[in-house]
Protein backbone atom coordinates (compact mmCIF):
# COMPACT_ATOMS: atom_id res chain seq x y z
CA UNK A 1 0.00 0.00 0.00
CA UNK A 2 1.24 3.46 -0.88
CA UNK A 3 0.55 6.34 1.53
CA UNK A 4 0.12 9.88 0.22
CA UNK A 5 -0.10 13.11 2.20
CA UNK A 6 -1.76 16.43 1.41
CA UNK A 7 1.54 17.62 -0.08
CA UNK A 8 1.81 14.68 -2.48
CA UNK A 9 0.19 14.15 -5.82
CA UNK A 10 0.10 11.33 -8.34
CA UNK A 11 2.33 12.21 -11.28
CA UNK A 12 1.67 9.12 -13.41
CA UNK A 13 -1.39 9.93 -15.53
CA UNK A 14 -1.94 6.21 -16.09
CA UNK A 15 -2.88 5.69 -12.43
CA UNK A 16 -6.63 6.16 -11.90
CA UNK A 17 -8.25 5.73 -8.51
CA UNK A 18 -11.54 4.52 -7.14
CA UNK A 19 -11.64 6.11 -3.70
CA UNK A 20 -13.73 6.39 -0.58
CA UNK A 21 -13.52 8.99 2.14
CA UNK A 22 -14.21 9.11 5.87
CA UNK A 23 -12.69 9.38 9.35
CA UNK A 24 -12.59 5.58 9.84
CA UNK A 25 -12.38 6.14 13.59
CA UNK A 26 -12.55 2.80 15.38
CA UNK A 27 -12.56 0.82 12.11
CA UNK A 28 -15.96 -0.77 12.77
CA UNK A 29 -17.99 -3.26 10.72
CA UNK A 30 -19.56 -0.47 8.67
CA UNK A 31 -16.09 0.72 7.65
CA UNK A 32 -15.12 -2.81 6.65
CA UNK A 33 -18.27 -3.09 4.50
CA UNK A 34 -17.33 0.21 2.84
CA UNK A 35 -13.73 -0.83 2.09
CA UNK A 36 -14.93 -4.15 0.67
CA UNK A 37 -17.32 -2.26 -1.63
CA UNK A 38 -14.48 0.10 -2.59
CA UNK A 39 -12.23 -2.75 -3.68
CA UNK A 40 -15.03 -4.37 -5.67
CA UNK A 41 -15.78 -1.12 -7.51
CA UNK A 42 -12.09 -0.52 -8.23
CA UNK A 43 -11.71 -4.03 -9.63
CA UNK A 44 -14.75 -3.60 -11.89
CA UNK A 45 -13.21 -0.43 -13.32
CA UNK A 46 -9.65 -1.77 -13.53
CA UNK A 47 -8.58 1.08 -11.23
CA UNK A 48 -6.56 1.23 -8.02
CA UNK A 49 -8.40 1.44 -4.69
CA UNK A 50 -7.76 4.33 -2.30
CA UNK A 51 -8.96 5.20 1.19
CA UNK A 52 -8.96 8.94 1.94
CA UNK A 53 -9.00 9.98 5.57
CA UNK A 54 -7.95 12.84 7.83
CA UNK A 55 -5.21 13.23 10.40
CA UNK A 56 -7.61 15.03 12.76
CA UNK A 57 -11.36 14.96 13.26
CA UNK A 58 -13.08 17.72 11.25
CA UNK A 59 -14.87 18.85 14.40
CA UNK A 60 -11.49 19.85 15.89
CA UNK A 61 -11.44 22.60 13.25
CA UNK A 62 -15.10 23.57 12.82
CA UNK A 63 -16.20 23.07 16.45
CA UNK A 64 -13.19 22.61 18.75
CA UNK A 65 -15.21 22.74 21.98
CA UNK A 66 -17.58 20.05 20.73
CA UNK A 67 -15.04 17.77 19.10
CA UNK A 68 -15.57 14.11 20.09
CA UNK A 69 -12.90 11.97 21.69
CA UNK A 70 -11.29 9.51 19.28
CA UNK A 71 -11.67 5.73 19.36
CA UNK A 72 -8.10 5.14 18.22
CA UNK A 73 -4.87 7.00 17.58
CA UNK A 74 -3.85 8.01 14.07
CA UNK A 75 -1.15 5.31 14.00
CA UNK A 76 -3.67 2.62 14.99
CA UNK A 77 -6.14 3.89 12.40
CA UNK A 78 -3.50 3.69 9.67
CA UNK A 79 -2.64 0.17 10.83
CA UNK A 80 -6.32 -0.85 10.80
CA UNK A 81 -6.96 0.56 7.32
CA UNK A 82 -3.78 -1.05 5.99
CA UNK A 83 -4.92 -4.46 7.26
CA UNK A 84 -7.80 -4.34 4.74
CA UNK A 85 -5.44 -3.88 1.78
CA UNK A 86 -6.43 -0.79 -0.17
CA UNK A 87 -3.75 0.05 -2.71
CA UNK A 88 -3.48 3.69 -1.60
CA UNK A 89 -4.02 5.57 1.64
CA UNK A 90 -4.38 9.34 1.29
CA UNK A 91 -3.91 11.26 4.56
CA UNK A 92 -5.24 14.80 4.48
CA UNK A 93 -4.88 17.60 7.02
CA UNK A 94 -8.36 18.87 7.79
CA UNK A 95 -7.71 22.59 8.11
CA UNK A 96 -9.73 25.77 7.78
CA UNK A 97 -9.19 25.91 4.01
CA UNK A 98 -10.41 22.38 3.50
CA UNK A 99 -13.42 22.95 5.75
CA UNK A 100 -14.66 25.72 3.44
CA UNK A 101 -14.52 23.67 0.23
CA UNK A 102 -17.79 22.72 -1.42
CA UNK A 103 -18.34 19.08 -2.34
CA UNK A 104 -17.71 20.01 -5.98
CA UNK A 105 -14.40 21.73 -5.26
CA UNK A 106 -13.31 18.92 -2.97
CA UNK A 107 -13.98 16.31 -5.65
CA UNK A 108 -12.22 18.49 -8.22
CA UNK A 109 -9.15 18.56 -5.97
CA UNK A 110 -9.27 14.77 -5.59
CA UNK A 111 -9.62 14.35 -9.36
CA UNK A 112 -6.81 16.71 -10.31
CA UNK A 113 -4.29 15.92 -7.57
CA UNK A 114 -4.91 12.23 -6.93
CA UNK A 115 -6.58 11.07 -10.18
CA UNK A 116 -9.80 10.02 -8.44
CA UNK A 117 -12.26 9.05 -11.17
CA UNK A 118 -14.74 7.18 -8.96
CA UNK A 119 -15.87 8.03 -5.43
CA UNK A 120 -17.62 5.38 -3.36
CA UNK A 121 -19.71 7.16 -0.72
CA UNK A 122 -20.47 5.45 2.54
CA UNK A 123 -24.12 4.97 3.47
CA UNK A 124 -25.48 8.33 4.75
CA UNK A 125 -22.00 9.91 4.50
CA UNK A 126 -21.74 13.61 3.64
CA UNK A 127 -18.75 15.86 2.94
CA UNK A 128 -18.09 19.44 1.90
CA UNK A 129 -19.42 22.46 3.77
CA UNK A 130 -22.96 21.95 2.39
CA UNK A 131 -23.69 18.76 4.33
CA UNK A 132 -27.49 18.85 3.98
CA UNK A 133 -27.46 17.90 0.29
CA UNK A 134 -28.92 14.73 -1.18
CA UNK A 135 -26.95 11.88 -2.71
CA UNK A 136 -28.20 13.03 -6.14
CA UNK A 137 -26.48 16.38 -5.52
CA UNK A 138 -23.13 14.63 -5.04
CA UNK A 139 -23.68 12.59 -8.19
CA UNK A 140 -24.38 15.75 -10.19
CA UNK A 141 -21.47 17.72 -8.75
CA UNK A 142 -19.12 14.78 -9.34
CA UNK A 143 -20.23 14.47 -12.94
CA UNK A 144 -19.36 18.14 -13.47
CA UNK A 145 -15.72 17.53 -12.51
CA UNK A 146 -15.23 14.06 -13.99
CA UNK A 147 -15.87 11.96 -10.87
CA UNK A 148 -18.45 9.19 -10.88
CA UNK A 149 -20.12 8.97 -7.46
CA UNK A 150 -21.57 5.62 -6.36
CA UNK A 151 -23.19 4.61 -3.08
CA UNK A 152 -21.78 1.77 -0.98
CA UNK A 153 -24.20 -0.74 0.56
CA UNK A 154 -25.31 -0.23 4.15
CA UNK A 155 -23.95 -2.63 6.77
CA UNK A 156 -26.94 -4.80 7.68
CA UNK A 157 -25.29 -7.43 9.86
CA UNK A 158 -26.30 -8.67 13.29
CA UNK A 159 -25.05 -5.57 15.11
CA UNK A 160 -26.47 -2.91 12.78
CA UNK A 161 -26.74 0.03 12.87
CA UNK A 162 -23.07 0.79 13.39
CA UNK A 163 -21.30 4.15 13.42
CA UNK A 164 -18.34 5.70 15.19
CA UNK A 165 -20.69 7.88 17.25
CA UNK A 166 -22.66 4.81 18.38
CA UNK A 167 -19.44 3.00 19.35
CA UNK A 168 -18.28 6.11 21.21
CA UNK A 169 -21.53 6.20 23.20
CA UNK A 170 -21.22 2.51 24.06
CA UNK A 171 -17.68 2.92 25.39
CA UNK A 172 -18.53 6.05 27.33
CA UNK A 173 -21.34 4.06 28.94
CA UNK A 174 -19.08 1.13 29.82
CA UNK A 175 -20.69 -1.21 27.28
CA UNK A 176 -17.36 -2.40 25.91
CA UNK A 177 -18.65 -5.82 24.85
CA UNK A 178 -21.35 -4.21 22.68
CA UNK A 179 -18.69 -1.86 21.28
CA UNK A 180 -16.48 -4.84 20.48
CA UNK A 181 -19.35 -6.49 18.60
CA UNK A 182 -19.89 -3.32 16.54
CA UNK A 183 -16.20 -2.93 15.73
CA UNK A 184 -15.33 -6.60 15.29
CA UNK A 185 -12.41 -6.11 17.69
CA UNK A 186 -11.98 -4.91 21.28
CA UNK A 187 -11.59 -1.28 22.20
CA UNK A 188 -7.90 -0.59 22.83
CA UNK A 189 -6.23 1.71 25.33
CA UNK A 190 -2.45 2.12 25.28
CA UNK A 191 -0.01 3.94 27.53
CA UNK A 192 3.01 3.39 29.76
CA UNK A 193 3.33 1.88 33.21
CA UNK A 194 3.95 4.66 35.74
CA UNK A 195 4.29 4.78 39.51
CA UNK A 196 1.01 4.85 41.42
CA UNK A 197 -0.08 4.47 45.04
CA UNK A 198 1.40 0.94 45.47
CA UNK A 199 -1.57 -0.16 47.57
CA UNK A 200 -2.55 -3.18 45.49
CA UNK A 201 0.37 -5.40 46.38
CA UNK A 202 -0.35 -5.04 50.08
CA UNK A 203 -3.80 -6.61 49.65
CA UNK A 204 -2.69 -9.34 47.27
CA UNK A 205 -3.62 -7.66 44.00
CA UNK A 206 -0.57 -5.81 42.61
CA UNK A 207 -1.49 -3.37 39.86
CA UNK A 208 0.26 -1.56 37.06
CA UNK A 209 -0.74 2.09 36.99
CA UNK A 210 -1.19 3.26 33.40
CA UNK A 211 -0.26 6.78 32.34
CA UNK A 212 0.79 8.71 29.21
CA UNK A 213 -2.48 7.83 27.48
CA UNK A 214 -3.30 9.95 24.44
CA UNK A 215 -5.57 12.70 25.82
CA UNK A 216 -7.70 12.62 22.66
CA UNK A 217 -8.76 8.99 23.20
CA UNK A 218 -12.07 8.30 24.89
CA UNK A 219 -12.04 6.49 28.24
CA UNK A 220 -14.60 3.87 29.23
CA UNK A 221 -16.97 4.72 32.06
CA UNK A 222 -15.50 4.45 35.55
CA UNK A 223 -15.63 0.87 36.80
CA UNK A 224 -13.98 -2.54 36.61
CA UNK A 225 -13.44 -4.48 33.38
CA UNK A 226 -12.09 -7.82 32.23
CA UNK A 227 -9.22 -7.07 29.83
CA UNK A 228 -6.50 -8.67 27.77
CA UNK A 229 -3.14 -7.06 28.52
CA UNK A 230 -0.15 -6.79 26.21
CA UNK A 231 3.21 -6.10 27.82
CA UNK A 232 6.69 -7.12 26.69
CA UNK A 233 5.06 -8.34 23.45
CA UNK A 234 3.01 -11.01 25.24
CA UNK A 235 -0.71 -11.20 26.01
CA UNK A 236 -2.05 -11.88 29.51
CA UNK A 237 -5.47 -11.99 31.11
CA UNK A 238 -6.27 -9.28 33.63
CA UNK A 239 -8.76 -6.88 35.16
CA UNK A 240 -8.61 -3.10 35.25
CA UNK A 241 -10.22 -0.44 37.39
CA UNK A 242 -10.88 3.04 36.03
CA UNK A 243 -11.79 5.58 38.66
CA UNK A 244 -10.97 7.14 42.01
CA UNK A 245 -10.52 4.00 44.19
CA UNK A 246 -12.90 5.22 46.90
CA UNK A 247 -12.25 2.37 49.35
CA UNK A 248 -8.57 3.34 49.53
CA UNK A 249 -9.41 7.06 49.69
CA UNK A 250 -6.89 8.09 47.03
CA UNK A 251 -8.45 11.46 46.21
CA UNK A 252 -10.33 12.72 43.17
CA UNK A 253 -7.83 11.95 40.40
CA UNK A 254 -8.86 9.28 37.89
CA UNK A 255 -6.46 6.34 37.82
CA UNK A 256 -6.28 3.35 35.49
CA UNK A 257 -4.83 0.35 37.29
CA UNK A 258 -4.60 -3.16 35.89
CA UNK A 259 -4.02 -6.39 37.77
CA UNK A 260 -2.27 -8.77 35.35
CA UNK A 261 -2.96 -12.42 36.12
CA UNK A 262 -0.06 -14.86 36.56
CA UNK A 263 2.47 -12.07 36.16
CA UNK A 264 5.17 -10.75 38.49
CA UNK A 265 7.76 -8.63 36.68
CA UNK A 266 9.01 -5.07 36.98
CA UNK A 267 7.46 -3.23 34.02
CA UNK A 268 7.70 0.40 35.14
CA UNK A 269 8.26 2.66 32.17
CA UNK A 270 7.25 0.01 29.62
CA UNK A 271 4.47 0.31 27.00
CA UNK A 272 1.25 -1.47 27.89
CA UNK A 273 -1.94 -2.08 25.92
CA UNK A 274 -5.39 -3.08 27.16
CA UNK A 275 -8.15 -4.73 25.13
CA UNK A 276 -11.49 -4.27 26.89
CA UNK A 277 -13.61 -7.41 26.75
CA UNK A 278 -16.41 -6.96 29.29
CA UNK A 279 -17.69 -4.62 31.99
CA UNK A 280 -17.62 -6.16 35.47
CA UNK A 281 -19.13 -3.60 37.84
CA UNK A 282 -19.32 0.05 38.77
CA UNK A 283 -16.83 1.48 41.22
CA UNK A 284 -18.20 1.73 44.77
CA UNK A 285 -16.85 2.23 48.28
CA UNK A 286 -16.52 -0.84 50.50
CA UNK A 287 -16.45 -0.81 54.29
CA UNK A 288 -13.02 -2.33 54.82
CA UNK A 289 -9.88 -3.66 53.17
CA UNK A 290 -11.14 -7.19 53.85
CA UNK A 291 -14.32 -6.50 51.90
CA UNK A 292 -12.25 -4.99 49.08
CA UNK A 293 -10.04 -8.08 48.99
CA UNK A 294 -13.10 -10.33 48.79
CA UNK A 295 -14.61 -8.23 46.01
CA UNK A 296 -11.36 -8.29 44.01
CA UNK A 297 -11.13 -12.07 44.49
CA UNK A 298 -14.62 -12.44 43.02
CA UNK A 299 -13.79 -9.99 40.18
CA UNK A 300 -10.70 -11.99 39.31
CA UNK A 301 -12.57 -15.31 39.21
CA UNK A 302 -15.27 -13.80 37.01
CA UNK A 303 -12.68 -12.17 34.74
CA UNK A 304 -10.89 -15.49 34.22
CA UNK A 305 -14.16 -17.13 33.16
CA UNK A 306 -14.99 -14.28 30.79
CA UNK A 307 -11.51 -14.14 29.24
CA UNK A 308 -11.08 -17.90 28.95
CA UNK A 309 -14.39 -18.01 27.07
CA UNK A 310 -13.37 -15.03 24.91
CA UNK A 311 -10.09 -16.69 23.92
CA UNK A 312 -11.78 -20.02 23.23
CA UNK A 313 -14.32 -18.41 20.89
CA UNK A 314 -11.65 -16.29 19.23
CA UNK A 315 -9.42 -19.22 18.27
Amino acid sequence: MKTLSACDMIEDSGVRLTATIGMFDGMHLGHITLIDALKQEAQKRCQSSAVITFKQHPQQVVNPDGSPRALMTLDKKIEAITSHDPQYLILLDFDDRLSKLSARDFMLMLHDRYHVDTLVMGYNHRFGHERNKSFAHYVEQGRNVGVEVVKAPEYLGEHAPVSSSIVRQLIAGGRVEDAMNCMGHPFELAGKVVHGFHNGRGIGFPTANIGEIDKNIILPHNGAYAVMVNVDQRWYEGMVNIGRRPTLDNGDNISIEVNIFDFDSDIYGKPITLHFVRFLRLEFKLGSIEQLRAQLTYDKQLSRQILDNYLANKS
